[in-house]
Order: structure tokens, then sequence, then C-alpha cells
């Protein structure tokens, strides 16, 4: 069994690390905000650069260095982490964007978003059947971003764009039969010599902005792999000790904290468009939640019955 099955029904003790990786989610802008004179490329590649020595030390004392080669060998998985590290890359700079050009409401939508962009995704390529209230919450979730169409047009793509791109690496990675980090660890490697090049061309360029150029700079960048991989490693400890409904709960923590940066740290406008839209997403993610809920009283009243 890879690290990411959990049992059904086995949420004992997997609160604190949800909470503690959406949490370091939620106030990651704060720490991209130090880098916002940097291009956003060279962040993406050096993240991805310090992400994978990090990777492989705690697969070292986690003893995944096996599942790792494993899924290196196997072709078809490795033909879908090349996807889903092309999906995460996008994701990742997409992000960084959003941080540095004072997006980081149209960043939390797009997080609101991808639970219900994960329903959809499942209904349509793994056969799955909306309930009722999970159809509704769609629904609601449409409106709101058809009014987003009409007022805020030039930031919905960002919204769109790290929904749809985080949405769909998730599906990937769902039917990959490889645990988190080992996962994590090949989409890094694939992306690792690109990354490489693109850090060289800056350092070569020297614009006296990225790494290289000081100290502090150049700390935060290589900091960037711990502040990828820590949170994963809370997130895939989290997944074995709760059941992904429960963990679903936690989930809107972070985009929540970043909507509540964006406002009164980073004193981002709220359009009456974006207004509109976030209150029919939280519509959305109650009728969304509620219906979770459901299904988890019924699962654990069923061995009791």
């Amino acid at each position: 069994m890879t690290e990411d099955k959990v049992p059904a029904g086995s949420h004992q003790g997997g609160l604190p690390y949800a909470l503690a990786a959406y949490g370091i989610w939620g106030f990651v802008p704060l720490f991209f905000k130090l880098l916002s004179s940097v291009p956003p490329v060279e962040v993406l590649a050096q993240r991805i650069i310090w992400s994978l020595p990090l990777c492989f030390l705690i697969m070292f004392f986690r003893r995944q260095i096996g599942e790792y080669l494993t899924a290196l060998k196997d072709w078809r998985t490795l033909r879908l982490l090349l996807a889903s590290a092309l999906l995460i890359a996008v994701n990742w700079l997409v992000y960084i964007y959003s941080i540095f050009t004072d997006h980081v409401l149209a960043a939390s939508l797009g997080y609101y978003l991808n639970p219900l962009v994960n329903v959809m995704l499942g209904m349509v390529f793994l056969g799955e059947r909306l309930s009722r209230l999970q159809l509704a919450a769609v629904v609601i979730a449409g409106i709101g971003v058809a009014i987003l169409l009409a007022g805020a047009l030039d930031t919905l793509w960002i919204s769109l764009t790290l929904a749809f791109s985080f949405g769909i690496y998730g599906l990937i990675r769902k039917v990959v039969p490889v645990g988190s980090l080992p996962g994590l660890a090949i989409e890094t490697t694939v992306l690792f010599v690109p990354s490489l090049a693109i850090a060289a061309f800056y350092l070569w360029a020297g614009d006296g902005r990225g790494f290289g150029s000081d100290g502090s700079i150049s700390a935060l960048l290589m900091a960037g792999g711990i502040v990828t991989a820590v949170p994963l490693l809370l997130f895939a400890t989290a997944a074995r000790r709760m059941s992904y409904a429960a963990l679903g709960f936690v989930q809107f923590l972070a985009p929540t904290v970043q909507f509540l940066l964006s406002l009164f740290v980073f004193h981002e406008p709220l359009k009456p468009a974006q207004l509109a839209c976030f209150i029919l997403i939280w519509a959305s993610i109650a009728v969304f939640s509620f219906d979770m809920w459901r299904k988890m009283r019924a699962e654990r009243m069923m061995p009791a019955a």
C-alpha cells in the first residue's frame, strides 16, 4: 500500500499535520513576496532545483528510494508523471506570477474552485456520479465564474489556470501508483535539467536580481525547496492518518488565508464582480461541505448499524 492509500475512516492524529500543511500553503504568499524582484521563471527554476535534494533526503529517511527507482523504470508511470510535472510547473509559475503582480485574490479564488473542478473531472474521466448537492454546488460556482466573465475578465485566467492545472494534476496523480513524495521527486527530476538551464541563463545574464546577486536573495531561493517539500510531507502524513473526506474540509484553510492576506496585508482592491463571485463560491462550498459531512456521517453510522 502506497503512502497515499488511506483506510476508510482512518483519521486519528492527522488533523495537526493537515492544518500545518494547508496553513503553510496559505501563508506562502508572504514568502514569495520577498522574492518579487526576481523574474518568476527563475524563482520557479530555483524552487525545482532545491526541492530535489530535499526530496531525496526525506525519501532516504523514509526508505522510499526503492519506490522512486521502481517508478522510474515503469514507462507508463513515467509518462504520466511527465504530464503531471508539466502541469505542476504551470501551476507554480502562474501562482508565483499572481503573487508578484498583486493578484493573490485571483489565486485564492482558483484554489477555492479546485475541489469543485475535481468533482467535475471525476465525473468526466472517472465515471463518478454527482449527487444532487454536488451538482448544485457546481452550478452555483459556475454562476460565480460567469459573473467574473462580465466584471473581472483580466484576472479570471489566473483563477481558472490554477484550478484546472492543479485539478488535472491531481487526477493524474490519483491514477499513478506512486506515493506523493516519490512522485514529486520524479516530477522534479524530469524538470531538473530545464530548470538548471534556466538558472544558468539568469546567472550568466547577471541582471543583479536573482541567484548570486545578493546573499539574502540566494538564501531565500534555496529555501524555496523547503517551502515546496515540507508542506507536501505534512500533507502526505495527514493523508495517511485521516480520510480524504475529512481532509477536504481542511483544504479550504489555504485559500481563506490567502483571501485575508490579499485584503488586509497586500491591500488588493476587491471588485464588485469578484465579491459577488466569492459569495457564490462560498455558498457553493457550503453546499459541497454539507454533502461531504453527510456522507462521512453515513459512513460512520454504517459499521455501528
